[in-house]
């Protein structure tokens, strides 16, 4: 079994922003959980998102909650839109793309490992 990481505290106000993907202009995060030797399953962390419209696939179970601004995530099956202290579900598989003209988010993912294996990974 894999030991984890002890109990913390994340601060918004000192979480430290990296530009994601190829979409740097648009969306960048703070990883809270699930990388560098955390030893959990789950991750998640903060997003800043401007002018930002990402096609993407999801290959985890999602969790996004909104702080400021307004998220739209589009599917086959309509547009989801959440504000102000609102969550969206998204299951393993969900073809969307990420909508946002500004928007704080805090995302949980399941599992963070996500992308191993995978040519595309961050």
């Amino acid at each position: 079994m894999t030991s984890k990481a002890p109990a913390r505290v994340a601060s918004l106000s000192k979480a430290a922003f990296v530009p994601r993907f190829e979409y740097g202009e648009m969306a960048q995060v703070s990883v809270v959980t699930g990388k560098d030797g955390d030893g959990t399953r789950l991750g998640s962390g903060f997003v800043r998102m401007k002018d930002a419209e990402i096609p993407w696939t999801i290959r985890y179970d999602e969790v996004i909650l909104v702080l400021e601004g307004a998220l739209t995530i589009r599917t086959a099956e309509g547009d989801l839109v959440a504000g102000p202290m609102e969550c969206i579900w998204l299951p393993d598989g969900t073809e969307l793309t990420y909508i946002a003209e500004h928007a704080l988010l805090f995302y949980a993912i399941e599992p963070a490992n996500w992308a191993e294996g995978h040519d595309d990974e961050d």
